[in-house]
């Protein structure tokens, strides 16, 4: 993803305005946040593709950041990505390690963590740890400071979601709550779309985190699929089309995309 210097302002309590941009079609929705200022995303659609420009601000409630999981402000960012309008499902899913899509309101979904096991850390996982161990947030204690929507702060102020914030079908209208890094829609359809991956039992092997398989490691679930389930990537059909879905169990949210990803996003590194 395409990010520029994130602006010196901090936000707290405020007004928050979203203006959206689909074509020549111009609208504007007035918000107020706790924990955020103002919220501002341009989408528009030319020449094959679909552009966002944001700066990454939430145009809902936040929570309170730094917090004790988090040490980190809001600070607005400079967000520029464009995907294509009309993607192509491939036989291979490709693995994303950063960004994987972008939400209606401009605020980007990352569903890994930069934390992996680490005996010698004080609460287990570093960014150093054992890279076959991947820590996935919703299994860490305290969830590394993730609010009421599922979003925290990264290191370079950018807030982020790792599942559902729930205000997104609200300001969609619909089940779609954004797109991924490929060109697919995203949606949530909590009480229709079901997970294909499932907790493995039994404990983990010698060289492993101690313990049973409890959902801390993104290792500790398997793909199993299955009828009426989504694909790996958390991917299906919906009205014929096929699309990406956040789900409430694992993955959440997708951790890998069937099509040809745009150079904007996939970026590893954490900000």
């Amino acid at each position: 993803m395409r990010i520029g210097q994130k602006s010196p302002i901090l936000y707290f309590m405020g007004k928050v305005l979203s203006l959206v941009t689909f074509g020549a079609i111009t609208s504007a929705l007035t918000f107020h946040a706790f924990g955020a200022s103002e919220n501002k995303v341009e989408i528009k659609t030319t020449d094959g593709r679909r552009c966002f420009k944001s700066n990454g601000i939430p145009d809902h409630p936040t929570g309170h950041f730094p917090n004790r999981g988090n040490p980190n402000f809001i600070t607005a960012q400079d967000i520029r990505v464009c995907i294509t309008i009309e993607p192509t499902r491939g036989p291979i899913p490709q693995t994303i390690k950063g960004i994987i899509g972008i939400a209606i309101n401009g605020v980007p979904f990352r569903p890994n963590t930069a934390g992996f096991w680490d005996q010698t850390a004080r609460r287990g996982h570093s960014r150093r740890g054992n890279k076959n161990w991947s820590l996935d947030i919703f299994g860490a204690p305290g969830k590394l400071g993730l609010d009421f929507n599922n979003g925290h702060v990264g290191r370079g102020g950018m807030y982020h979601y790792h599942g559902i914030a729930r205000s997104l079908t609200r300001t969609s209208g619909s089940s779609l709550v954004g797109y991924a890094g490929d060109g697919f829609e995203i949606h949530y359809l909590p009480n229709e779309i079901k997970s294909g991956w499932q907790l493995k039992t039994g404990k983990r092997p010698p060289d492993a985190p101690p313990g049973n398989y409890d959902g801390s490691f993104n290792e500790d679930y398997e793909y199993l699929g299955g009828k009426n389930r989504l694909d790996q990537c958390n991917g299906g059909k919906i009205r014929g089309q096929y699309s990406y879905f956040i789900t409430d169990n694992y993955p959440f949210v997708p951790r890998c995309l069937y099509g040809k990803i745009s150079p904007d996003f996939g970026r590893s590194r954490h900000r």
